[in-house]
């Protein structure tokens, strides 16, 4: 049973300004397996003070200083790697070995990634007569998620490190183990007093101060589409930069050709990792309609091998994070059978033999049109829709038909062909046949979000610049 009853503020683990506590579901089990203090404004308001007190030294500091801070981290990080990923699959029920394959080590890659970048980037830009000069903007707020809990909290706390920046993090109540654990590691690592501090809460008592505290120069959040809008008109007043990473509903387009079945089964694949909780998840797959058939004989044989159980032993999908979240998906999973979509798999309620825990069948809709609810609403389950499509032309059009626009995907043996359609999306990242990569900018368009994260691009947003005239003296005239 773990208790977290302290935030961590100026480098000091500290009793919250009055206590009160939540209790922390494991999904798998039902079970309470941990308590947590919930924060109010009062220790926000210290934090943010802590790390106003911090910003002055910590934003004057070199890029060798900041480099072997991040060094650091990263060292102690790969010390806890087995409690992180214990604690990932107690907290939100990612399977063991998704949690040791990609949840634990995401946080790795951001960590190495900001350090690498940090070499070599360009904080001045010498134009003569006036200096261009890249400055830390100052205290930031991190919101965090529960369903890739270090990804987010490293995506942002490694980027902010490096440019002189310094934090408050409220990890999510839901998984707040790993954040924990993270502050822990931070602590470890050696980070100057009040340059990160963390505050456990929910979203009234601490993110609403976080977003909305005049001395915080800038908010990021990560979430629902829903909850980021309240972020923003929370911060409007104080006029502070916003970076939002939203919700999505991403298209993957599946070409005509003869790896068409090879293309569906990699997608429901993507598509029922985690469960289904990504917000990038490739949600809605195109096909062509004349080969609707053969798309959905290979996508229920790729989500029937699926196994869903215990995330301790050997199945390959765990539960949904809570009964809030199950209720959500087995509600979204019958509006798609009452709407007249095809039930490939899957399907309401638990898989069979499992009668505790969130679990939810790896559930398939073929036949699908884009007005049908479970194409519109973000679902964050394991539930794919299939679309048909005549033209590549409409394959776009349908694609675009979204509120959102974070990610897209292509996938299909002609690359010439995958490229241009990939030009055509409206979304912040365009994936070609499951490529990956941990330096290319992460974000959306359109309802989706601001700002982008994940390498370089991430460093400017927690960056002001300023420009500086007459930093040259004029040459005299001859």
């Amino acid at each position: 049973m773990r208790e977290y009853l302290k935030f961590y503020i100026d480098g000091q683990w500290v009793d919250p300004v009055e206590l009160k506590t939540l209790d922390v579901e494991n999904p798998a089990t039902q079970e309470v397996v941990g308590k947590i203090a919930l924060g109010s404004a009062a220790d926000v308001d210290k934090a943010v003070k802590a790390a106003r007190k911090a910003f002055d030294s910590w934003s004057r500091t070199s890029r060798e200083e900041r480099l072997e801070v991040l060094g650091r981290i990263l060292a102690e990080y790969q010390k806890r790697f087995g409690d992180l990923a214990t604690a990932v699959t107690e907290e939100m029920g990612a399977p063991a070995s998704l949690a040791q394959r990609a949840q634990v080590p995401a946080g790795m890659g951001h960590l190495a990634t900001a350090a690498h970048i940090l070499k070599d980037f360009k904080f001045e830009d010498d134009r003569g007569q006036t200096m261009i000069v890249k400055e830390p903007i100052g205290v930031c707020s991190f919101i965090t998620p529960w369903n890739w809990p270090l990804n987010q909290i490293t995506c942002k706390v490694a980027p902010a490190i490096a440019t002189g920046c310094t934090m408050v993090l409220k990890p999510s109540e839901v998984a707040p183990f790993s954040g924990q654990i993270f502050a822990e590691i931070m602590h470890a690592a050696g980070v100057p007093a009040g340059v990160f501090n963390l505050v456990h809460g929910d979203g009234l008592g601490v993110g609403v101060p976080l977003s909305s505290h005049p001395d915080v120069d800038m908010v990021s959040f990560t979430g629902s589409t829903r909850a980021g809008i309240e972020v923003a008109k929370n911060a409007a007043p104080t006029v502070k930069r916003v970076h939002q990473e939203l919700g999505g509903k991403s298209p993957n387009i599946v070409l005509d050709d003869e790896v068409l079945s090879k293309s569906v089964a990699r997608g429901v694949g993507h598509m029922m990792t985690n469960s289904g909780q990504s917000c990038n998840a490739p949600t809605r797959m195109l096909v062509p309609t004349k080969r609707m058939g053969e798309a959905i004989a290979a996508a229920k044989e790729a989500a029937e091998q699926i196994t869903v159980g215990d995330p301790n032993g050997n199945a390959t999908m765990g539960p949904v994070v809570s009964k809030l979240q199950w209720d959500k998906i087995q509600t979204l999973i019958k509006k798609g059978i009452e709407e007249g979509a095809t039930l490939v798999t899957g399907g309401p309620d638990r898989p069979e033999g499992l009668d505790k825990g969130w679990f939810v069948k790896p559930t398939v809709f073929a036949n699908v049109t884009n007005d049908m609810t479970i194409a519109k609403e973000e679902i964050f389950g394991p539930v794919l829709s299939i679309l048909g499509y005549e033209t590549v032309d409409q394959a776009v059009q349908i694609g675009n038909d979204t509120e959102y626009g974070l990610a897209g995907y292509v996938n299909g043996a002609d690359l010439a062909k995958a490229r241009e359609i990939a030009s055509r999306l409206r979304a912040g990242q365009v994936s070609i046949n499951g490529a990956a990569d941990m330096s290319a900018p992460f974000g959306g368009y359109k309802m989706s979000g601001n700002g982008r994260e994940w390498g370089d691009f991430a460093f400017h947003e927690f960056l002001e610049t300023k420009a500086i005239l007459g930093y040259a003296p004029k040459q005299a005239a001859e």
